[in-house]
């Protein structure tokens, strides 16, 4: 029996595509319903309410912004968003055609995000005021994005194989990775003061240590492709299998769990440690999933 409590909430239609979640500072689960064009917002135990874009804008990842309000990439129509908690959003326009991606607060009370077709890491302030750095490889894919413990923002490059930094100036550092075309996708900083990664070709789980040296722990199922990874509050990291129907765990010294999700087909992406205290993970097929221990 799965030590796991696993409950499904419905928040949309099966075509919807719940894709990312966070945990907004007024203490509700915020997500992104990538394919109908939404933002949804839900306390746990209460029905959601969902917010209309641009049916085409593709919103990918949210991310609780300094202001308070939830900040959010619109892959299809190339923009950052902003809802406040009452549902106002505004859209800024980015570079044409450059696919933001990732996006979360920088120490310096900025949002950054990636720009996937352009190989730039962008910065907008709670203003609105844009500037974008270029990387130094090309065609690398920037994708997820986070803050690391460091005063930086790294980054996963799922093309060209490493993982970036980015300091306040500009000034961007490229890490390889010791497999081979492992195509990194989501990034977190750990409890443990590392950076924690999925390499969703090759089935791993890696670990960016402050000295800059990397560990890669192999999955059960090296064919799971997982896609998304975030701190559980208690030093555990928790992932999702997004070819295989499961959520997994890793404990910092590499000891990993994976549990099965009760629909089958159900497409986990992202995954966030909610409100009250349990993981959630967008299931694309239209649902919130809710994991605690039994």
């Amino acid at each position: 029996m799965s030590r796991l409590s696993i409950e499904e909430h419905v928040v949309a239609g099966p075509d919807s595509g719940p894709y990312a979640v966070t945990t907004g500072a007024d203490g509700a689960l915020w997500f992104t319903l990538v394919h109908s064009g939404q933002i949804g917002r839900m306390v746990p135990g209460a029905q959601p309410r969902l917010h209309q874009l641009d049916p085409e804008s593709g919103p990918t990842i949210i991310t609780p912004g300094p202001d308070g309000a939830l900040w959010f990439t619109g892959y299809r129509n190339h923009s950052i968003g902003r809802i406040d908690t009452a549902g106002a959003v505004t859209e800024f326009p980015l570079s044409a055609n450059c696919a933001p991606f990732g996006i979360a607060a920088g120490p310096d009370g900025a949002l950054w995000f990636t720009e996937t077709t352009t190989d730039r890491i962008g910065r907008i302030t709670v203003d609105g005021e844009r500037t974008e750095f270029p990387l130094p490889v090309t065609g690398a894919f920037p994708s997820a994005i986070t803050a690391g413990p460091d005063g930086g923002m790294w980054f996963t490059l799922n093309q060209a194989n490493a993982i970036g930094r980015i300091g306040m100036d500009g000034t961007a550092t490229v890490h390889p990775l010791p497999t081979e075309a492992a195509a990194p996708v989501g990034i977190t900083a750990g409890a443990d003061g590392a950076l924690w990664f999925v390499e969703i070709a090759a089935g791993q789980i890696g670990r960016l240590s402050p000295d800059g040296g990397i560990e890669e722990f192999p999955l059960p199922d090296r064919a799971a492709r997982p896609h998304a990874i975030t701190g559980g509050g208690d030093g555990t990291l928790w992932f999702t299998e997004w070819g295989a129907n499961r959520v997994g765990s890793i404990t910092p010294d590499g000891e990993i769990e994976v549990h099965d999700l009760p629909t089958p087909g159900s497409e986990p992406h992202g995954i966030a440690l909610g409100p009250d205290g349990a993981v959630w993970t967008a299931l694309e097929t239209g649902a919130l999933a809710r994991v605690t221990p039994r």
